[in-house]
């Protein structure tokens, strides 16, 4: 059995069914909106497509109803991972090098998800240290979110809508069946309009980093349940393309950079910065105010994209990232990158770039990491329209 998802280029058709876009075939995605508008739902006021669209049963919606498109599949056509299953990092023997994996720690327990799972499933449904969390990746927009999944205590799962917003993800929750942006974490449409969860901290970063960091965490197994082609990108070299998929983005990116350049996005406190990323690799180490605070944001080679080439293992360096708070014990931390590791001036700690202390005065201690993600520059600023450029 294939996933249908929607392939980005011709010569990767064969790869997962339906793989049209969506401006080629209108009146076959016109009659499938119809067909799921009059499929009953376990809830009875879903706002799954094309249900949002009525103004009656859902008067507010916090982004463009008629841009919540299709993109290809049913509603939970791609299945989200429900029942995780684990396996140490010694027996972990599929995943190469570079490969990237997200990290993520809740508490004392640190997981790492395979890309490779992730471009076929995009959410997991996990409990980590006793919190719930959805951990999320939308390969159209090359975003990793993780939230926890807890909203004025009520504990919600998440799937896979079907539908794109401006060619990013849009989840729902199966306890209302409101439509959510994976990219914030916001109902959008919905009995729960209005609700946000709480953003966690993840990391896009290669298996080998990962590896020496957490010898002992456990990793994602490909025991999800189905048959998918893991370690095969479905998507083709869509990182190479200049523009995001036509149908799937309404209107035109913002015009400050290239709609398809690499960024690090960051918002925290209300305030929103955007680091190209090419630029960042060049200096390894910037220092930067959000907010009033001091944050310093890192970049080391060694990650492959997920989306450059048919095997997920092949695709060029792009690095990973990390964004952290720039304090330490009521003192500022200034740093310099060392090959892929990261120095302090002020102690001469080892840092990895997980903001681990690896070596020095600091080793063991963490830096307080700030939610940030790897992604296109057409999303993010589609979602922090005010964002700050540095380029």
């Amino acid at each position: 059995m294939t996933t249908p998802v929607a392939s980005p280029s011709a010569e990767n058709r064969s790869a997962a069914a339906p793989s049209e876009e969506i401006e080629e075939y209108p009146d076959a995605i016109i009659r499938r909106m119809r067909r799921l508008a009059n499929e009953p739902r376990p809830v009875d006021n879903s706002a799954l497509p094309p249900r949002q669209l009525d103004t009656e049963r859902f008067p507010t919606s916090l982004i463009p109803r008629d841009r919540i498109v299709s993109g290809g599949p049913p509603p939970d056509g791609i299945p989200s991972i429900d029942d995780p299953v684990f396996q140490p990092v010694g027996e972990v023997d599929w995943i190469a090098d570079a490969e990237p994996v997200l990290a993520l720690r809740v508490g004392d327990q640190v997981r790492a998800y395979p890309v490779q799972i992730m471009l076929w499933h995009e959410i997991v449904n996990d409990t980590i240290s006793g919190v719930p969390v959805a951990v999320t990746y939308c390969p159209l927009c090359n975003s990793a979110v993780a939230f926890e999944r807890r909203v004025d205590g009520r504990l919600l799962e998440f799937g896979t809508s079907g539908a794109l917003y401006q060619s990013a993800m849009v989840m729902y929750d199966r306890q209302t069946e409101s439509l959510w942006t994976h990219f914030d974490g916001r109902a959008v449409v919905g009995d729960l309009v209005g609700a946000e969860l709480d953003l966690l901290p993840v990391s896009t970063v290669s298996w080998r980093d990962f590896r020496m960091a957490h010898p002992g965490a456990g990793v994602l197994s490909r025991d999800t349940g189905v048959d998918r082609p893991y370690g095969e990108n479905p998507y083709g070299a869509y990182d190479q393309r200049d523009a995001p998929l036509t149908g799937f983005f309404v209107g035109d990116p913002d015009a400050r950079t290239a709609a398809m350049r690499r960024i690090v996005g960051v918002n925290d406190g209300g305030a929103s910065l955007a680091v190209a990323t090419d630029q960042l690799a060049r200096v390894g180490v910037l220092a930067a105010d959000l907010d009033g605070r001091p944050v310093t944001l890192w970049h080391a080679p060694g990650t492959a994209s997920a989306l450059g080439d048919r095997a997920v293992a092949q695709g060029d360096d792009v690095g990973a990232s990390g964004v952290f708070r720039a304090e330490r014990d009521g003192r500022v931390l200034s740093f310099a990158r060392r090959g892929d590791r990261f120095v302090d001036d002020q102690t001469g700690t080892t840092w990895n770039i997980l903001g681990e202390g690896i070596d020095g005065p600091l080793a063991g201690e963490r830096l307080d990491a700030i939610p940030h993600v790897d992604t296109f520059w057409f999303a993010w600023a589609t979602y922090r329209p005010g964002t700050t450029l540095l380029d």
